[in-house]
């Protein structure tokens, strides 16, 4: 039973009603004719191969209102590109798969890489990037949404309630965060958000100061959700990183180009699962422990451009702050997980909480190593000044790519 709160710098809108999913797509449907909708699905083939996306597509096939679906596919050869175009070729929706590996569309990075312009490593943000870019030359969405392919517990009401507040021509919002409780296998999930970001944010207050940046971050029930609505109109200023940094860096930059009241966040679903990443506290390259340096580098990053002056000795001092925090909040979530009936195992949380300590430490000895780094991949403005045709080069690609396929 979701809340009636209000707080922080942005708009809750709650699931009260349980209001039905065709109710929800016919309102859907009337605000397409005037706004268009599209989806845009970044994918590994390996996840072509779970149960979960096999869900995820056939939920789709069912939504009335989508006028495009853009699927970003990494990692795949000649032979799994056309098993993929085989395998989405079944949704009823005008679809494109961008074939990441394939030789039209890595000559083309090739071109942006010659002028430092490419993104600089692989990962769900330059899958994204991409898609984002085709999505602003096909010119068929005038809103659009994202969410992951591993969603276990996968249904098509989740899309309308993320799209419903960017698609809506009654309401303002240019950006929409998707959030929801992440419980599964009777134990307390999303570790990297309970006990890395939400802790961080709150030790960067304490050390740094309150600013509003830091609090914008903080309003968001699960910032680092995969899940999230906005305006096409907002796309060409963005800049995000390559790597797992995405979501903290969509939302840094909403921060720094939108006025708050044009934000919100949507309650999506009632539980939430996907695939489950290890730990990996031996392996800074792997796993959770990746995924947490990604973050927390690009947190600094933010806050350097917010005119934060970060050193060894602001380090030190954030990573005492935060392990207080996370520790103090691990106890919280014990509590919470007793008077619900949930198992909990406090040494694995602890446990998560050290490496995520020595995380932030290792983050910032990246970032004083290499002061120069610019880990953002430029905006779709930089590209078309500097390509005028490169949108309509890269349109004129994924076509062949599909079209070929077909035939």
């Amino acid at each position: 039973m979701a809340d009636l709160f209000q707080h922080g710098a942005i708009a809750t809108l709650h699931n009260l009603t349980d209001r039905p999913t065709e109710a929800l797509e016919a309102d859907l449907l009337k605000f397409s004719k005037q706004r268009p909708l599209g989806l845009i699905l970044p994918t590994l083939f390996s996840e072509l191969e779970s149960d979960a996306l096999q869900h995820i597509v056939e939920e789709l096939r069912q939504v009335p209102y989508l006028s495009e679906i853009i699927i970003g596919l990494d990692c795949a050869n000649a032979e799994q590109w056309r098993y993929a175009h085989q395998y989405f070729s079944k949704l009823p929706q005008h679809h494109r798969i961008l074939w990441h590996d394939g030789p039209r569309l890595q000559a083309l990075d090739q071109e942006l890489a010659v002028q430092e312009l490419a993104p600089l490593a692989r990962g769900k943000g330059r899958n994204v990037w991409y898609c984002l870019g085709y999505m602003m030359a096909s010119q068929r969405s005038g809103a659009i949404a994202l969410h992951d392919c591993d969603i276990t517990t996968y249904d098509r009401s989740m899309l309308a309630r993320l799209l419903y507040p960017v698609a809506n021509p009654q309401f303002d919002y240019r950006f929409c965060k998707g959030y929801y409780a992440r419980v599964s296998e009777n134990q307390l999930k999303g570790r990297v958000t309970r006990l890395l970001v939400t802790p961080l944010l709150r030790a960067l207050k304490l050390t740094l100061g309150t600013t509003d940046y830091l609090d914008f971050l903080d309003s968001f029930r699960y910032p680092l959700s995969g899940e999230f609505a906005l305006r096409t109109l907002i796309v060409p200023g963005l800049r995000i990183p390559s790597d797992w940094g995405l979501e903290i860096g969509i939302l840094s930059e909403i921060q720094r180009n939108h006025a708050h009241h044009r934000v919100c966040q949507s309650e999506i679903l009632d539980i939430y699962d996907h695939k489950h990443k290890e730990l990996s506290g031996g392996d800074r390259a792997a796993g959770l422990s990746k995924m947490s340096m990604d973050i927390t580098k690009a947190l600094f990053r933010k806050l350097a451009i917010h005119g934060h002056i970060l050193t060894k000795e602001t380090f030190r001092t954030i990573k005492a702050t935060y392990y207080r925090t996370a520790l103090d909040l691990v106890a919280v979530y014990q509590n919470d997980a007793l008077i619900n009936a949930l198992d909990f195992d406090r040494h694995a949380e602890e446990r998560a909480v050290e490496v995520f300590a020595e995380c932030i430490m290792e983050a910032g000895d990246v970032y004083m190593s290499n002061p120069k780094e610019t880990p953002f991949i430029h905006c779709w403005e930089r590209i078309q000044s500097a390509f005028p045709d490169f949108l309509t080069r890269f349109t004129k690609a994924v076509e062949l790519d599909n079209m070929e396929t077909e035939l």
